[in-house]
């Protein structure tokens, strides 16, 4: 009997945890994932959690899939980071034919990364001809395959265009030997991501290997995921990093309340102002958490009954993710200034998370330009439509 879409992948990222957090200062000073993290994670089949299950992957609901990251992240935010990084570019293998998909999802231990969108490529006979070099390419050091997104250019010189007027953006695929690598990533937080930068020079790419991810014309997978696009599966899997990190830091916290007795002050368990900060931070964390988490299974209920990804639903992810990052952040803060001078240090469980979760906030997912994009979708919707953005 087939088991259901994702099944046991909680289970699995639950049980990984404490062997996560044992690499997690190893991943912190070498910048990379440990063999030991990205073994267990493949061996556990974490990494093919978005996968199609016609390939052998997960195809697991989105809550599945962010419930995974939750408890990946309470252990350390770099794994959760690219884990949700590669296993979310593996939903292009819904726009790809089964055999050359086959070909890249293949093998178990088989990961696709990418960076940001830049750079054309050149439309010649067969495919693609590529140059160019790409940025923050999160979990790059333990993929076998790249992908660019890149605006075709014909032969002429003139850029393609789809047929509403809007550039044509393809992702190529390429091995990551094809490619050079660029040790980059020197930052202050999710260090532990190694989001390299990468170029190729005269490379040529067949056209199977190019996919038009996103678009709902392209897609051959019918499962209600693939009705998602791949942005904002990212953007709720990183919001749900963003809570666990959060979680983790307050159970940090909390823990430290009851038991420090910082000089000359009262026990920090007996101290009002802290038990009030405990008691706000939680009750934010459980907000948001229950935001996000509801909305995700509003939008997956609707997509399940009638397949239709609409642009309410888009807004509702992007708000629901966006914000629960901001929660996220602002219940760290809390939690490091609650700590005081504990938490300067990188032996305690405060200082790495504090940076990681500010790394986090600066990404795309957070920025607050997306507050403007939902506000824009809610002020454009007909209110005698009987749809709405909420």
């Amino acid at each position: 009997m087939n088991k259901l879409p994702g099944f046991g992948l909680i289970e699995r990222a639950r049980a990984l945890a404490p062997l996560i957090a044992q690499e997690a200062d190893e991943i912190e000073r070498t910048r990379r994932l440990t063999p030991p993290v990205v073994s267990a994670l493949i061996e556990n089949g974490l990494y093919r959690s978005l996968l199609p299950q016609s390939l052998g992957g997960a195809e697991a609901p989105l809550e599945v899939f962010m419930r995974m990251q939750e408890e990946v992240a309470k252990a350390d935010a770099s794994t959760a980071w690219c884990l949700g990084q590669c296993s979310v570019c593996a939903m292009t293998a819904a726009y790809l034919d089964p055999a050359t998909a086959r070909e890249i999802f293949g093998a178990p231990d088989s990961i696709l990364a990418w960076g940001a969108v830049a750079g054309e490529v050149q439309a010649v006979p067969g495919g693609y001809r590529a140059y160019g070099r790409w940025n923050f390419a999160s979990g790059s050091r333990q993929a076998n395959w790249l992908g660019a997104h890149v605006q075709v250019v014909e032969a002429d010189g003139k850029k393609r265009l789809k047929a509403d007027g809007t550039p044509d953006i393809i992702t190529i695929l390429f091995p990551i030997a094809s490619a050079t690598m660029y040790d980059v990533w020197d930052v202050i937080g999710l260090r532990g991501t190694g989001t390299d930068s990468y170029s190729v020079d005269n490379l040529f790419v067949p056209e199977r290997f190019a996919a038009r991810r996103d678009d709902p014309a392209a897609v051959l997978e019918k499962g209600p995921l693939y009705q998602l696009t791949t942005h904002i599966t990212f953007g709720m899997g990183f919001a749900a990093v963003a809570l666990g990190v959060a979680r983790a830091t307050l159970d940090a916290a909390t823990d430290l309340a009851r038991g420090k007795t910082p000089q000359g002050i009262k026990a920090m368990r007996e101290n009002n102002a802290v038990q009030g900060l405990i008691g706000r931070s939680e009750g934010n964390w459980r907000a948001a958490r229950a935001y996000l988490y509801a909305t995700a299974a509003e939008v997956w209920g609707d997509l399940t009954r009638t397949g239709k990804y609409t642009e309410a639903h888009r807004a509702a992810l992007r708000l629901a993710a966006t914000w629960t990052i901001h929660q996220s952040a602002s219940v760290v803060d809390t939690a490091y200034h609650m700590a005081g001078a504990t938490a300067v240090f990188s032996a305690n469980p405060f200082e790495r998370r504090f940076r990681d979760m500010h790394a986090i906030a600066q990404q795309i997912q957070a920025r607050d330009t997306h507050y403007e994009d939902v506000g824009r979708a809610i002020l454009a919707t007909d209110p005698g439509a009987g749809t709405d953005v909420t």
